[in-house]
């Protein structure tokens, strides 16, 4: 009795968030590739001692606030130096390069991702829950019938897929409003900040630098995110050595951290389909308006 209406809700929902939630799916998209395209291996080996030497040459001073390292464009860039505020450096030369890569790509997706270029992080919220509602709608719709046709595959794809369908957006919630699930960071007196020339040996000892993505301050505390087997893992430096907090699992399983090729797999699957229900659903209700348009096209179909 209530599913016309649920469907009414459905549409209009669709309709009123249609540009933002098109550009959440396709900088998604994007987005999803980054955590296998990270695993590419350096053109040259990732070493302490080349790491040292470029914070030598391009931060002599030791202002440095953070380094990523992208091995799918072959380059470090170094944080807090340089008249740009920063300075990319080549894995394979050891020399400052300004070249656009796929980090660029990356970098607008996730910012597109995030606040729609803008900022509206509110309007990315707001999206957010509105495909929550579209998911329960169509719950609230009943199960889906078996027709090859439009409608039918649009329906079918929506339950198949419904799992992933619900958990993209709630984690994407829990990181919006910081909810994490791991217990907060004890109070007290931050530590002096460790100059990244000290951080990079203690890194080094443990891990494989070509695994290493990012170093820089997080709440108050230096983290490295660094690959270990395939999961993107967190550790917290310290002079005293390494520490691995809790895992993010909201912010692992909405970014396909956990794995490098499984979650990228399941989010590239889940970012066509939920492409192709957009595209499905606005030419089905298009179609539906144009027959109430026409009604003679309506009599002579019949």
């Amino acid at each position: 009795m209530l599913k016309p209406y649920w469907l009414r809700f459905h549409r209009w929902i669709t309709l009123v968030f249609a540009l933002p939630l098109l550009a959440l799916i396709l900088s998604g998209l994007v987005l999803s590739v980054e955590p296998l395209a990270q695993r590419t291996r350096p053109a040259a080996p990732v070493t302490e001692a080349s790491v040292l030497a470029a914070l030598q040459t391009f931060d002599p001073q030791g202002q440095a606030t953070g380094l990523t390292i992208r091995t799918y464009d072959q380059l470090m860039t170094l944080n807090g130096v340089g008249p740009d505020g920063s300075v990319d450096v080549s894995l394979r030369s050891g020399e400052e390069i300004d070249e656009p890569g796929w980090a660029d790509w990356f970098g607008t997706a996730r910012q597109l991702h995030e606040r729609l270029l803008l900022d509206l992080g509110w309007l990315v919220t707001a999206s957010t829950i509105a495909m929550l509602v579209l998911a329960l709608l169509g719950v609230l719709m009943g199960w889906p019938r078996l027709r090859n046709t439009l409608g039918g595959w649009h329906n079918v794809s929506a339950w198949v897929f419904l799992p992933l369908i619900v958990l993209s957006p709630l984690t994407g919630l829990a990181i919006a409003f910081g909810i994490s699930f791991t217990p907060a960071a004890p109070a007290g007196a931050r530590p002096a900040r460790l100059p990244l020339a000290e951080a990079i040996p203690l890194v080094a000892r443990a891990h494989d630098l070509s695994d290493l993505t990012s170093l820089r301050v997080r709440g108050g505390r230096l983290l490295a995110r660094v690959y270990v087997g395939n999961r993107l893992t967190g550790v917290v430096v310290t002079r005293e050595g390494l520490a691995t907090p809790p895992m993010n699992w909201p912010r692992a399983l909405h970014e396909g951290n956990w794995h490098a090729l499984w979650g990228s797999g399941l989010n590239l699957a889940l970012s066509l389909v939920l492409a192709g229900l957009w595209g499905t659903g606005l030419v089905i209700w298009a179609r539906r308006r144009f027959r109430k348009r026409n009604p003679r096209a309506r009599l002579a179909a019949a």
